[in-house]
Formats: C-alpha cells, sequence, structure tokens
C-alpha cells in the first residue's frame, strides 16, 4: 500500500480500526458516514434543538439567540415553577413555545425522513418538543420530551389542543380545563420523571449497531446517555459535544446542509 493510499478516508489506524476522516475535509466525513450507515445501519437517530434553528426555532445555548439569553429554563420552565408559581411558568412558556406550533420542517428533518423511507434509519428519537419530525413525513419517532401538541388538566386528566390552552393567556393568567381545574403542557418539564416513551427510546437505542446524533450538545441527561449504547456513533452538530472523542466520525456543521447531502450520497 503506497503512502497515498493510506492517507485516504478509508485508511486503518492502529488496530485496524478505520482512521478518522479530515476533519476539514467535509465530502469525506459525509462519504465516511454514509458508509458506517450502509455497513451498519439502519441507523436510530438522536435529534436536539439544533435541527430545528434552521426552522426558526431557537435552541437553548446558541450566544445571543439562546433561549438561556432570557430565561433560566431550569427554573422558569420546571415542574416545580408550575406547581407553585403557575402564572409565572405560562408567561414564560406562552412566549417562548408559542412559535414553535408556527413553525415548519427544515431540510434536515425532510432528508431524515427520506432516509427512513430508504431504510438508512429506523427511527428517530428526538428531544425536541416541536413535533417537526412528524410534520416532515418520519413515520417511526420517539418523542421522550412530549409534544406542542396538547395540554392536559392536572384535575381530571382531559386532554385538548395546547393552541386552546395558550389562546387562553390573552384573558386568564393560567389556563383552564372546563372542570376548573388548571392545565399544563404534554411536555417533561424540568424535575418531571421521564415518560415511559424513554424506555422505548433505550431499548431501540440498545438494540442498533449505529446510533446518529444530530443537533444535541449531549448534556442533558438521561437523553445523553442514549449515545454510550451503540458499538458504532457519529455525530452531526455546530459545537463539540463529550461524547465526539468516541464517535466514529463527527461533522461540524449545519444539520439541514449535512443531512441533505448524506441523503442524497446514499440515493434517498
Amino acid at each position: 500500500m503506497t503512502d497515498e493510499n493510506a492517507a485516504g478516508p478509508h485508511a486503518t489506524g492502529p488496530g485496524g480500526r478505520a482512521a478518522r476522516p479530515d476533519p476539514d475535509d467535509r465530502s469525506g466525513l459525509i462519504d465516511r458516514l454514509a458508509d458506517l450507515m450502509e455497513e451498519h445501519g439502519p441507523a436510530v437517530v438522536l435529534t436536539g434543538a439544533g435541527i430545528s434553528t434552521e426552522s426558526g426555532i431557537p435552541d437553548f445555548r446558541s450566544p445571543g439567540t439562546g433561549l438561556w439569553n432570557y430565561i433560566d429554563p431550569m427554573e422558569d420552565l420546571s415542574a416545580e415553577t408550575l406547581r407553585t408559581r403557575p402564572a409565572h411558568f405560562w408567561r414564560c412558556f406562552g412566549a417562548l413555545r408559542g412559535s414553535g406550533l408556527k413553525a415548519e420542517p427544515n431540510r434536515g428533518h425532510l432528508a431524515l425522513a427520506r432516509l427512513e423511507k430508504s431504510g438508512h434509519v429506523r427511527l428517530v428519537i428526538t428531544q425536541n418538543i416541536d413535533g417537526l419530525h412528524h410534520k416532515a413525513g418520519s413515520r417511526r419517532v420517539l418523542e421522550i420530551h412530549g409534544h406542542l401538541r396538547t395540554a392536559r388538566c392536572q384535575s381530571c386528566g382531559q386532554r385538548r389542543p395546547l393552541v386552546e390552552a395558550l389562546e387562553q393567556l390573552s384573558s386568564r393568567e393560567i389556563p383552564e380545563c372546563g372542570c376548573g381545574g388548571h392545565l399544563r403542557p404534554d411536555v417533561v418539564l424540568f424535575g418531571d420523571p421521564m415518560p415511559p416513551v424513554f424506555e422505548e427510546a433505550w431499548r431501540k437505542a440498545a438494540a442498533s449497531r449505529l446510533l446518529l446524533v444530530v443537533g444535541s450538545s449531549l448534556t442533558v441527561w438521561p437523553a445523553a446517555s442514549l449515545a454510550e449504547l451503540t458499538p458504532h456513533l457519529a455525530v452531526i452538530n455546530r459545537d463539540p459535544t463529550p461524547a465526539d472523542v468516541h464517535a466514529d466520525v463527527v461533522i461540524r456543521g449545519s444539520a439541514g446542509e449535512v443531512l441533505s447531502a448524506l441523503a442524497e450520497r446514499l440515493g434517498a
């Protein structure tokens, strides 16, 4: 093998493991990810807020635009605040989440739906509550942090569209059910236990050979623990994550741009 061949994108490193492509070689990185998906797929995909920023929904941490620049979600959007200061909770939630109901899928969501249809993606596990994977056409989606479609009564348990609860904020501080009980959004708040769907997500990830992380900082637990379950890991994110050191391939950049190129590379 010549030195030129050894330096190629699929060269092997110590122990026979594939050497990482040049981190600045975007085409080589996407080729490597495509090879991983063809060899070890179908992949389970874990998505975070970074995939939805191209739809106009801010993430939590981006300087100047992230939600943490305006509120403290761990305090203002917590289960404890909903219980003890419900009016404050709904002011924050209504201001930050109302726009999510109007958002549309971007090319990243659409590419994942195409990859599922082509058989390269088994399912999407999402930390997001915006419902954009469903809107994009993905059929197998596990929403481990809930969704914005409904709100439920804390007294009788009846559900109604979340948009109706948000509309009540124009005339009252706390949305109410017909029985008089207070409503809460069907999302997992800080301080809430994880819903049963997370157990399913854990089982599906543990049974997969490849997890593809898209747009997640992998700092919110227990969702971040899913990145430890598979033999192979790939990460698409604008910023570094704690799991990068263990990943087979790491691609820095726009989720929409990278996923669109990946889908094209795989013929999806």
